[in-house]
């Protein structure tokens, strides 16, 4: 039977209609402002936000084991620091890639593909005979590793009651934390070992995608646009709602999906440069003291043991963060949240850099941590809405394409200003700076709490 065409009255797009209901195809948003929060989207919590744990310790575990690593290899400090950037080297195209895919094949296949590479090439990294190979398996390990990556936060909100979903997606967040705690943790139990033996154990974690293959479902909205109209029904009965047989859903302009120039056209096109600039500054700001913060807590009398212990105090910190995110995000919105905790993590940064006794160095770094990440919370769900579903893996994969521009180039910029002997305050306030810029970048971005995705 031959479709129609109507129009969308919230975008103007092309709706596809046909034959279902009396009334014509419906939105699949409208689906989720009655949808419960029930069992299924907590195993599908858990399951995503383990893999999201799994993202913070792979680019992590061998930051705290770098000295280890120097020694077996024989490198200096300039080719650790290739070691620990070429995970993110590599999630760049990665991302660029996966993205788009995710738009085309699916998202719950993007997580399988990726993770289930991920094990295997991070356990070959762990067997690198020299530098090169291990440079290169570390590069094609966040090469896998980025498409579970990218999808991680786009798949879980389109899985969400819409009045919940700004407030369950910064939980998702904490996993980060989590991610720096078992980082810290494992190099504790195991760094002695050698870093061979810390590596191993960042690709056994591959083995978690049987878990996210088993509890998370494939996003309706996905299979709306693809006009797999049963199996969207029957996912949304899984998460809870009651959804007629022979139900049709209006799919929206299905033609753009996964098509990265669609993304410069029209209203997108402003949306696509701002989000770009704040994700690269944004991430710029926070990985630039991260990467570095051991280094920069031994300049400042602390032991290596004592400052990893700082770090993982941080990493508690950043916990509550989240959580007041969360709660504050479904009460004001994202950017009423989102701007004054940059703002605030701005001001820290620059009483972090001015800090004269080491009590005033834990209070400003973890009043650091507790915005900032706070922050981060709130803009990985601000940033997955931007977008429709036929573009939404694709506009969330250029994001972390920025992000991960930044997180490679931070650590060796930072690196060179500590190398050229620069004072610590002075680095931390250009680190801090980026903060600014963000913030500023973020302002004119559109509000979308409330909204149902498109």
């Amino acid at each position: 039977m031959s479709a129609t065409t109507a129009r969308s009255g919230a975008t103007g797009e092309p709706l596809e209609t046909g034959p279902g209901q009396a009334d014509g195809p419906r939105p699949i948003g409208s689906f989720f402002e009655a949808m419960p929060l029930g069992r299924a989207h907590v195993l599908a919590a858990l399951a995503l936000f383990m893999a999201f744990v799994i993202e913070s310790w792979e680019q992590l575990a061998l930051v705290y084991v770098s000295g280890d690593l120097g020694d077996a290899f024989s490198i200096d400090t300039g080719r650790i620091g290739w070691v620990l950037s070429a995970v993110a080297l590599g999630m760049i195209p990665g991302a660029l890639v996966w993205g788009p895919v995710s738009d085309r094949i699916g998202r719950r296949a993007v997580c399988l593909w990726s993770l289930s590479a991920y094990g295997v090439v991070a356990l070959a990294s762990a067997f690198s005979p020299n530098f090169t190979v291990l440079l290169a398996t570390r590069v094609l390990s966040g090469l896998a590793l980025a498409g579970i990556y990218t999808v991680t936060f786009p798949y879980f909100l389109e899985l969400l009651p819409s009045r919940t979903r700004g407030r369950a997606a910064v939980y998702l967040s904490i996993g980060w934390p989590i991610g720096v705690l078992a980082a810290v943790g494992v190099t504790q139990l195991l760094g002695g070992l050698g870093w061979h033996v810390v590596a191993i154990a960042s690709a056994l974690a591959g083995l978690w995608v049987f878990a996210i293959r088993a509890w998370v479902p494939e996003s309706p909205y996905w299979l709306a646009a693809q006009d797999r109209h049963d199996d969207a029904a029957a996912v949304l009965r899984r998460l809870g709602v009651d959804v007629p047989d022979g139900t049709r859903f209006a799919v929206v302009a299905p033609e753009r999906s996964g098509r990265p120039v669609e993304l410069l056209r029209g209203g997108l096109l402003r949306i696509t440069v701002l989000m770009l600039v704040v994700n690269f500054t944004f991430n710029w700001g926070y990985w630039g003291l991260q990467t570095w913060l051991p280094t920069l807590l031994q300049d400042k009398g602390l032991s290596m043991s004592a400052s990893l212990g700082f770090v993982a105090l941080s990493a508690l910190f950043m916990i509550p963060g989240y959580v007041s995110a969360s709660l504050l995000t479904g009460r004001f919105g994202r950017k009423k949240v989102f701007l004054p905790y940059v703002a605030l993590a701005a001001i820290s940064g620059i009483f972090f850099a001015y800090s004269t006794s080491m009590t005033e160095l834990y209070i400003a770094n973890f009043a650091l941590a507790f915005f900032s990440l706070g922050a981060w919370g709130v803009w990985n769900t601000w940033n997955g809405e931007f977008f429709p579903t036929a573009l939404r893996g694709t506009g969330y994969s250029w994001a972390t394409a920025a992000q991960l521009v930044a997180t490679s180039l931070a650590p060796s910029v930072v690196g060179f200003l500590l190398a050229q002997a620069t004072k610590f305050s002075t680095t931390i306030l250009f680190i801090t700076a980026f903060l600014v810029v963000a913030l500023v970048f973020a302002a004119p971005l559109p509000e979308t709490e409330g909204r149902d995705l498109e």
